[in-house]
């Protein structure tokens, strides 16, 4: 990752929020399938936010795999086939964008540049891997809490058959997102092992307090099993409101040496039961003031910057501009 990093002029630029971008070009999302549900029916409305988002700066995009599991296709009536080939399907469309998005460039081939970036820029797809919480469809990937009978084989046993997939699939990464709690992490990291997996990975968490993930599990713990596994070339943060964000960076940076991902959501906080998002007090607007804390981020460590939920292009080609003014100044 770092030399990727270094290729991209000294940092990346992740995408943002996917469901909202897909529901705001009339995806129905209504579903525990979430953006998952636009594999099977909307396609096309998949590789457009893809494509809105490299329009927007990305270096790397996420596929629309994070709420995609076998098993919640199969309670949809798919086979596991079927299933498997969505999971697929997943990371055919994050390429296509992107081949669509490098056709394009060549044909405007006089080096078209946009915020001091060439637009022929190196350019990832990351297989996106919701926790088990995002499979239940029930709000517990924001709390973590899966219950005594989850234990680590259950999340491994969950995990392995998609995590082999999309391993496979011609992603360039894997990003395992919205990490809620240390057993998970652990999941994940024994997985990789296990299973030989050879493309990199990056481990995100989301945190309620600065302090610890969701769960109550402490960031310290959490990032030392990233740390420690190979297989994992970024350690960072999504999900989490943005006023967070500087202090867990400074923590991050203290307990591993790979580079620090973060991608706050807007501000807002998910209700799992009334599946709303509620505006908290105390924190940014999402497009003007969400890009202004980004220098700040930067100098504190932080290499890849994006978005998470309720976030838009708008706010990455924000990002995208805020860090090419730093670079300047």
């Amino acid at each position: 990752m770092s030399g990727f990093i270094q290729k991209c002029g000294g940092y990346v630029i992740l995408d943002g929020g996917f469901a909202t971008e897909l529901e705001r070009h009339g995806a129905d999302l209504n579903d525990p399938l979430w953006s998952a549900k636009c594999l099977i029916d909307s396609p096309h409305l998949v590789r457009r936010v893809h494509q809105d988002y490299l329009d927007a700066g990305a270096n790397i995009i996420s596929t629309a795999s994070y709420q995609a599991t076998i098993q919640g296709f199969e309670a949809k009536g798919f086979s596991k086939e079927e299933a498997e080939a969505l999971l697929r399907k997943s990371v055919e469309i994050a390429c296509e964008a992107r081949e669509i998005y490098y056709d394009r460039c060549t044909k405007d081939s006089w080096d078209f540049m946009e915020g001091g970036r060439n637009l022929r820029r190196p350019i990832l797809v990351a297989a996106s891997v919701g926790s088990y919480g995002a499979y239940l469809a029930d709000g517990s990937e924001y709390s973590g809490n899966y219950g005594d009978a989850v234990t680590l084989d259950t999340l491994k046993e969950f995990h392995r058959r998609r995590v082999q997939i999309l391993a496979n699939s011609g992603a360039d990464l894997i990003a395992f997102e919205t990490i809620p709690n240390k057993l998970e992490a652990k999941a994940y990291a024994e997985l990789l092992e296990e299973e030989g997996i050879e493309i990199p990975a990056w481990f995100s968490f989301n945190s309620k307090d600065g302090t610890n993930v969701v769960s109550g599990d402490p960031i310290a713990e959490c990032v030392s099993i990233a740390d420690s596994c190979k297989q994992v070339v970024a350690v960072g943060i999504n999900c989490t409101p943005p006023r967070y964000i500087h202090g867990l960076i400074t923590s991050i940076r203290k307990l591993t040496s790979k580079p620090v991902l973060i991608y706050p959501n807007s501000g807002e906080m998910y209700d799992g039961q009334t599946k709303q998002w509620v505006k908290s007090s105390g924190d940014v607007s999402v497009d003007e003031d969400f890009v202004t804390y980004i220098g700040k981020w930067r100098e504190a460590g932080a290499s890849l910057f994006g978005g998470c939920c309720r976030t838009t292009p708008k706010t990455i080609r924000g990002i995208s501009r805020a860090l090419s003014v730093s670079d300047k100044n």
